[in-house]
């Protein structure tokens, strides 16, 4: 769908495709009653969920696991006046499962620092939402 205002709306498939090429992104919580954003590493599951790698002790894991947060990566060429951006929206938890971890361990994002503990946190795609810059 295209607007006026010079972006184009990006589906759901969209979305997921750029994800998937991004390499950091941002995560949008609350801290303190304020919002706070961090860039993060993460890895796009392909079951469309968002996964991190960060330290089990981290004032990151206390803050999103259990909440609802958002994610946000995009790309921006400022020369060319082009880009995207897209934001999930969804329930972060910590991942229990054993099995899951050790897929995770092998399979997952990397972190920026090796943690002596380390945990991967799954944020569920409740929303998806994207939009392209569309050179005029």
């Amino acid at each position: 769908m295209y607007r006026n205002d010079g972006f184009r709306e990006l589906n759901r498939e969209e979305c997921r495709q750029r994800l998937a090429k991004a390499a950091v992104g941002r995560i949008v919580h609350t801290r303190d009653a304020l919002p706070a954003v961090l860039p993060v590493t993460f890895l796009l599951d392909p079951d469309g969920a968002v996964l991190l790698r960060t330290s089990a002790a981290s004032e990151l894991v206390r803050a999103i696991d259990g909440a609802v947060v958002a994610f946000e990566a995009d790309e921006v060429d400022a020369a060319s006046r082009s880009g995207w951006s897209v934001v999930i929206t969804g329930s972060a938890s910590v991942v229990t499962d054993r099995m899951e971890h050790e897929r995770l361990v092998r399979t997952g994002p990397r972190s920026w620092v090796a943690w002596p503990v380390e945990v991967f946190v799954r944020i569920e795609p409740e929303l998806v939402t994207g939009r392209e810059l569309v050179a005029e």
